[in-house]
């Protein structure tokens, strides 16, 4: 059994509890941040919980706890699954009890929910998947909030169509993300992604690093047509890490396989993070 840290406890996993009056689960106000060991060490660890921090601030949710503190109890989350090769970690502070079931009083709690990490599919990495476009936009971007009927139902539209993520189109038929994922194209010797409207991927922010050497970055939004004439396309995330995009709804993108260009950031991530889990 898995254990994890609720409201100033380490308890296992079924005694971890929260009143069905919190208006994260009433009103889905909340943030939340998901972060994975290399060597059981939480990678990219400050910037997560810097980009937790602004989620909070970004919805105006007041947090209790310290930057230094909240690193602290992952570090110690982790350290309390000894049964675990490697961890998905998830951080989460709710909106807490409301008087009028609606307005936040401060009394939120914190939450440090540590997991097994399972491995997704070979093929994703090997042969590429196929992604879809949803014309949506979500509210608050830049904050990583628990209000995610967006992201379900938007998934649900995609997996009936054999796609592994669906990504935002906004009103202007911009290419924003996928619901869990930041999106980029390659276009000859051009890495581009979007620059806002967007969650800051810290995956993403690891791809910009890596890239830079190998391709000329422009971070500019992406028209939807523009996909067409991309020479390849992948998608990042945390738990994700890199996946090429073979399939854009009924679109191929280039040859059908993922591209060179892909598979070599593919594996400069995977030196990156052999070399982080190692230090």
């Amino acid at each position: 059994m898995d254990t994890y840290y609720i409201d100033g406890e380490y308890v296992d996993e079924d005694k971890a509890m929260v009143s069905v009056k919190d208006i994260t689960v009433l009103r889905g106000y909340g943030v939340f941040d998901f972060m994975i060991t290399y060597n059981r060490r939480p990678f990219r660890l400050e910037e997560h919980v810097t980009r937790f921090e602004n989620s909070a601030a970004g919805i105006g949710l007041q947090l209790n706890h310290t930057h230094q503190e909240i690193c602290d109890i992952v570090v110690e989350a982790i350290r309390s699954n000894p049964h675990h090769n490697e961890s998905n970690i998830r951080i989460l502070y709710t909106g807490g009890i409301s008087l009028d079931s609606v307005t936040p009083r401060g009394n939120g709690i914190l939450m440090v929910m540590v997991t097994p990490r399972h491995e997704l599919p070979d093929w994703w990495y090997t042969d590429g998947a196929a992604i879809a476009l949803v014309e949506m936009e979500r509210f608050i971007p830049s904050a990583k909030s628990t209000a995610y009927l967006n992201a379900v139902y938007a998934q649900q539209q995609a997996r009936k169509t054999g796609a592994i993520e669906a990504v935002y189109v906004d009103r202007e038929q911009r290419v924003l993300e996928g619901t869990t994922t930041n999106i980029y194209g390659i276009k000859g010797n051009e890495l581009i992604t979007p620059p806002d409207g967007i969650l800051p991927g810290v995956t993403r922010g690891v791809v910009l690093e890596l890239a830079e050497g190998l391709l000329d970055v422009n971070l500019r939004h992406i028209d939807r047509k523009e996909l067409a004439q991309m020479d390849e396309i992948f998608i990042s995330a945390s738990n994700k890490e890199i996946v090429p995009v073979i399939r854009v709804d009924d679109m191929t993108v280039g040859d059908g396989k993922p591209g060179k260009v892909t598979r070599e950031i593919m594996k400069r991530f995977r030196e990156h993070t052999i070399a982080f889990g190692s230090a």
